[in-house]
């Protein structure tokens, strides 16, 4: 057994389990340094261990592809605050997919995803997992009928969503979902990245697998590329522990250690967010040059009840379309100054993108590809007023 599968069953973290999310986010997964009391975890640059003599080792490290301290730490803090029982931190976010995709599935199998898939989960699923003999099929995540309908008997293994879908942010209904898929006898992958765990905790109720690209809203700065899976079931776990280690496309020390120290102000910042945001949404409503605003806060998108009823807030990221089509839609994105024009999402610093050419340019000419005059915020924390200063300049 090592370190990062007992460490939060110590007694002051089966207390800390049960405490909020801003106390998790702070404490869990980690001790102060009984030698030290250092109340944050050392960067572990090292490759291997000490043995106690053969076999003997100390508190379960031998080599740091295998497990790492540092790592142990963001693992375990990631497992508190999604309330699952084990943690897995990866280089990317598509590392751990491609390592969940790997640990649970085998050539002949089906999945199927989001109709409106993040563009690199897609290429993965579609360029990657396809020819190692995985089938896959889209089907609206907001629409449990077509999901259902979407499942083959037998075949399917996994039912994967992302809610708030990305970019057009649809939202799926995570507890119906997850019946669908075990009625079927498959399990319910949920990509988290854009609720966090601070909005939105999947495996509460009834997802089997939660999905983040820690690079997103858990690092919070833009200085860190990293992915990572959360599970509720141990011997899921034990599934994707080995694979993790197989395959080793693990989370190195340092990333680790930003990870982690981005959690730790991860619910005020997401608070932030979603202030802005929806002073953004208001103001992009108002905007004659603005044909449709797309954000599960307004009562007008279609996926509000549900998300309402299984996220705290609704988010930092906004999506909307242009009058005047792409010409425009490229246009404002070139205007832009305090909004960066750039990939990614869920950085201090707001965002602008244009999804068509950009993050979702892999699905060009497919069934999921992305409307042409669809701009994406991700709406930071800087002063609010600055951002809508900038859009109504951008706009025009």
């Amino acid at each position: 057994m090592t370190q990062g599968s007992r460490q939060d069953r110590s007694p002051k973290a089966e207390h800390r389990q049960k405490s909020g999310f801003e106390t998790r986010a702070i404490h869990a997964g980690y001790e102060p340094d009984e030698a030290t009391g250092a109340v944050i975890p050392p960067i572990y640059a090292t490759s291997t261990y000490k043995q106690d003599g053969v076999g003997g080792l100390r508190g379960g490290y031998e080599y740091s592809r295998s497990a790492n301290p540092t790592r142990t730490a963001l693992e375990g803090n990631l497992a508190a605050l999604e309330e699952g029982e084990r943690g897995f931190a990866f280089a990317s976010g598509l590392a751990a997919e491609d390592t969940l995709l790997r640990s649970l599935m085998s050539p002949g199998d089906h999945l199927v995803i989001p109709d409106d898939a993040y563009g690199g989960t897609f290429r993965l699923i579609d360029k990657v997992a396809r020819p190692w003999g995985l089938e896959h099929s889209p089907a609206a995540v907001s629409d449990v009928d077509a999901v259902r309908a979407a499942i083959r008997p037998g075949q399917t293994k996994l039912v994967w969503v992302e809610t708030p879908t990305n970019p057009l942010l649809n939202i799926g209904d995570i507890e119906a979902l997850a019946a669908v898929a075990h009625d079927a006898g498959a399990l319910l992958v949920v990509d988290n990245t854009f609720a966090s765990p601070y909005l939105q905790q999947p495996l509460a109720l009834g997802a089997d697998v939660v999905v983040h690209s820690t690079t997103k809203y858990c690092g919070g700065h833009s200085d860190v590329v990293g992915g990572a899976l959360v599970v509720r079931d141990l011997d899921l776990a034990e599934r994707i522990g080995f694979h993790q280690n197989a395959m080793g496309a693990v989370a190195g020390p340092f990333d680790a250690w930003l990870v982690l120290r981005g959690l730790k102000t991860l619910g005020v910042r997401m608070d932030r967010h979603c202030d802005n945001a929806e002073k953004v949404v208001e103001f992009l409503v108002a905007h004659p040059q603005v044909a449709e605003v797309i954000y599960p806060g307004l009562e007008t998108h279609p996926g509000h009840a549900v998300a309402s009823r299984q996220m705290k807030r609704y988010g930092g990221i906004v999506s909307f379309r242009v009058r005047g089509g792409e010409e425009q839609a490229l246009a404002v994105c070139g205007r832009a100054e305090v909004f960066t024009l750039g990939e990614s999402l869920g950085g201090v610093e707001s965002l602008i993108e244009h999804p068509g050419r950009m993050t979702h340019a892999s699905v060009a000419g497919t069934d999921l590809e992305v409307p042409p005059d669809l701009i994406r915020l991700s709406v930071g924390i800087e002063t609010v007023d600055d951002l809508l200063a900038d859009l109504e300049r951008s706009i025009g």
